[in-house]
C-alpha cells in the first residue's frame, strides 16, 4: 500500500474532512477529533510534524501524524497535551499493521520508528515480533456508565464514601456552601481557563514550567480546544467552590458517548478536605444521568484517587522498530534493566560489547 507524506501545517487542512470521517468510522475519540488535533499542530516548539497518508489522498485509508527526531529516526507526534498517538484509520487497520508498512514507505534511510502511547482499545498489542519492541508506558483508568449512579457509588469503598460524607457534614455545620458549576457556554471559556491557570500556577506545576496560564502556549491551547468543543455543545469545565472560593477545576471534552477529563487542578493550600474528590462525586452523578454518555476516560497515569473510583485499568504502551540488530539488542537490554530483569552492570557491559 502506498503512503504519501506532507507537511502537517498544510496537509492537515486539506485532509481535515477525511480525518474526521476516519475517526467517525473507527475510533470515535474526542482526542482524535480535528477540533483537538488542529490546535495541537499550532503549538510552538514542535518542529515540523508530517502527515502520513495511506492510499489515495482523495480517499485515504489511514492518516497519522509523525515527526522526525534526527537522521533516520521517526516517531508519532505526541506533544505533552496528546495522550495517544494521533492515528485514524478504517476499521480493520491498526498501528501494528501500519508500522510494518511505514518502515518501508518512509523516505530516505530509516533507522527507527516509534509509535508512542498506543491505546490497546484501539491498537491491540500484537505480541513479540522480530525487529520490533514494546514498552509499557502507563496504566490509565476509565469509568463505564452501565448502572445508576446510586448503585455504582455504593460499590465504592466504604472509607471513601464515609470520608466524603464527613467532609460535607462538617462544611454544613460550619455554614460553608459547596457549589458545583459547569461552564458550557463558549463565552465563559476564556475566564474559566484563566481561573484554572491561576490555580495551577500557584501549585507545584509552576516550578516545572508546565502550568497553564492565560498567556502561555498551554493556556492558548486549552482555551482554543474548550472553545471549539463548547461551541459544539461538547465541552465542559467543571468548577467547585467553597462559598465563593474556587478550589478545583476539571477540563473535559466529549464525543460519541465518551467524556475525557483532559486536565485537573486544585488549590494546594487547602488542608483537611478533598475538593477534587468532592467535585467529582457531584459531577459524576450528573454524568451518570446523561443518556448520551457511556464512558469517562482519564488518560493520565492511574493515581490512587483513580483507583478509588474504578478498577477498570489498561496499559498504554509504545511499539517501535529498529533496523540494526545491534541497536535492537541494546534496546532490549535497556528495557530489561528498566524492569529489573538485568542488572545495570550487565546492561553497561552489553552496551560496550555492542559498540
Amino acid at each position: 500500500m502506498s503512503w504519501t507524506f506532507l507537511p502537517a501545517a498544510t496537509g492537515f487542512a486539506r485532509q481535515r474532512a477525511a480525518w474526521a470521517a476516519l475517526n467517525e468510522a473507527g475510533r470515535r475519540s474526542p482526542l482524535l477529533d480535528p477540533d483537538f488535533v488542529e490546535p495541537l499542530l499550532a503549538l510552538p516548539g514542535h518542529g515540523t510534524p508530517v502527515l502520513a497518508i495511506r492510499g489515495e489522498a482523495s480517499a485515504p485509508q489511514a492518516l497519522l501524524l509523525l515527526e522526525r527526531q534526527g537522521l533516520g529516526r521517526w516517531r508519532s507526534f505526541v506533544p505533552m497535551q496528546m495522550p495517544i498517538t494521533p492515528l485514524v484509520c478504517q476499521p480493520g487497520l491498526d498501528a501494528g499493521t501500519l508500522i510494518g508498512e511505514l518502515i518501508t514507505a518512509l523516505p530516505a534511510l530509516l533507522m527507527s520508528l516509534d509509535l508512542l502511547q498506543l491505546d490497546p482499545q484501539f491498537d491491540p498489542r500484537p505480541g513479540p515480533q522480530a525487529g520490533y519492541h514494546e514498552l509499557d508506558y502507563i496504566e490509565t483508568a476509565r469509568i463505564t456508565i452501565d448502572a445508576p449512579f446510586e448503585s455504582w457509588w455504593a460499590g465504592r469503598s466504604k472509607n471513601l464514601r464515609q470520608n466524603l460524607n464527613k467532609q460535607r457534614n462538617r462544611f454544613e455545620r460550619e455554614g460553608v456552601c459547596l457549589r458545583l458549576e459547569c461552564v458550557r457556554d463558549p463565552a465563559g471559556v476564556a475566564a474559566a481557563i484563566a481561573d484554572y491557570g491561576r490555580l495551577e500556577s500557584a501549585g507545584w506545576k509552576s516550578e516545572g514550567g508546565t502550568a497553564v496560564s492565560p498567556d502561555n502556549a498551554q493556556g492558548h491551547f486549552y482555551r482554543e480546544v474548550l472553545g471549539r468543543f463548547c461551541r459544539r455543545g461538547q465541552g465542559r469545565i467543571y468548577r467547585y467552590f467553597y462559598d465563593d472560593r474556587l478550589v478545583t477545576t476539571d477540563l473535559c471534552i466529549e464525543h460519541d458517548g465518551t467524556l475525557i477529563v483532559l486536565k485537573t487542578t486544585y488549590d494546594e493550600s487547602i488542608q483537611g478536605s478533598s475538593p477534587a474528590m468532592l467535585m467529582r462525586q457531584a459531577y459524576l452523578a450528573e454524568l451518570f444521568a446523561d443518556p448520551g454518555l457511556r464512558t469517562i476516560e482519564f488518560y493520565g497515569r492511574a493515581m490512587d484517587w483513580h483507583r478509588r473510583l474504578t478498577d477498570d485499568l489498561r496499559t498504554i504502551y509504545h511499539r517501535g522498530y529498529i533496523r540494526w540488530p545491534q541497536l535492537r539488542r541494546l534496546v532490549h537490554w535497556l528495557r530489561d534493566a528498566r524492569h529489573g530483569t538485568a542488572s545495570p552492570r550487565e546492561t553497561l557491559e552489553h552496551a560496550e560489547t555492542e559498540r
